[in-house]
């Protein structure tokens, strides 16, 4: 059954983060890795001439998907629909973006994703009976966003057994997901930026980049690393450790409208109204 998103769970605490963006690389990559979605993207994506705008997109969908009660599932509808006509032919095999199992494994790199964050950016670690739950409120998501049921699933222990078993033997290293981290390293100025403004949005971006396509590298797991062929050492284990620690430390210290990404915050803040008249109204005198 489909519902949406009630405020009180994980998904309602963490998506919103703006740390969310750190591990949100590494789950494209892996999305793209698969070839029917590597083929789709490839061919109908923006990404590589609007990646800021490609990505505020995205992320305000997600954020939809969980901040926004029932327009949550309105979005899921519109994506549908938006997804619908796209489809990339390869080798005289066609690719649809609506196809059963690569739609699937869009929504199901999210698992990985939030772990692997919580792993690194949070001091709120995942033990087995919290991935578990986590897991649970990911399969509500996945079922609002049209995944069939066959290919959700039913355990937190089945979906890592998927996860090894498409990183093992479906994805590859495919020219989309090359062409996803080299935008990554070196973001592409928004198509309306003046040509004159464009050697300083080159060098403004340089820092972000390189911390953008570190953290994906970093992110990824070992074996997609390996399939794509980039390298990672105990060294760079560490940096990014250690940066995760220092994210980890600050971010609790920020105000929450600095914390989360404005459509979470904005929910976040209703919601505490709600909860504030629903307060009133029980100590009303009668």
């Amino acid at each position: 059954m489909r519902q949406p998103i009630e405020p009180g769970t994980r998904l309602w605490d963490e998506t919103g983060l703006v740390t969310f963006s750190l591990t949100a690389a590494a789950a494209f990559a892996l999305q793209v890795m698969h070839p029917a979605v590597g083929a789709v993207v490839g061919e109908h994506s923006v990404f590589r001439t609007d990646a800021i705008g490609r990505a505020r997109r995205s992320i305000a969908s997600v954020m939809t998907w969980v901040y926004g009660g029932e327009e949550a599932l309105t979005e899921a509808d519109r994506l549908r629909v938006l997804h619908a006509p796209l489809k990339s032919t390869v080798d005289g095999v066609t690719h649809k973006a609506l196809a059963s199992g690569p739609w699937a494994w869009i929504i199901l790199t999210a698992p990985y994703a939030y772990e692997t964050g919580a792993r690194y950016f949070s001091r709120r670690a995942f033990s087995p009976a919290d991935a578990e739950a986590f897991y649970a409120e990911l399969v509500q998501l996945a079922r609002n966003l049209h995944v069939a049921e066959k290919e959700i699933p039913p355990t937190y222990d089945a979906y890592r057994k998927y996860f090894d078993d498409m990183v093992d033997h479906t994805l590859v290293a495919h020219p989309t997901a090359y062409d996803f981290l080299a935008g990554t390293r070196r973001v592409p100025p928004p198509p309306a930026m003046p040509r004159a403004l464009r050697p300083l949005w080159r060098i403004a971006m340089d820092v972000p980049g390189r911390v953008q396509y570190f953290v994906t590298v970093g992110t990824l797991p070992a074996k997609a690393r390996e399939i794509l062929g980039l390298t990672w050492t105990d060294r760079d284990e560490r940096a990014l450790r250690a940066l995760g620690s220092v994210v980890g430390r600050v971010l609790p210290l920020l105000p929450e409208r600095l914390r989360y990404f404005p459509i979470a915050y904005e929910a976040r803040r209703v919601e505490r109204a709600r909860q504030a008249l629903r307060r009133a109204l029980v100590r009303r005198p009668v």
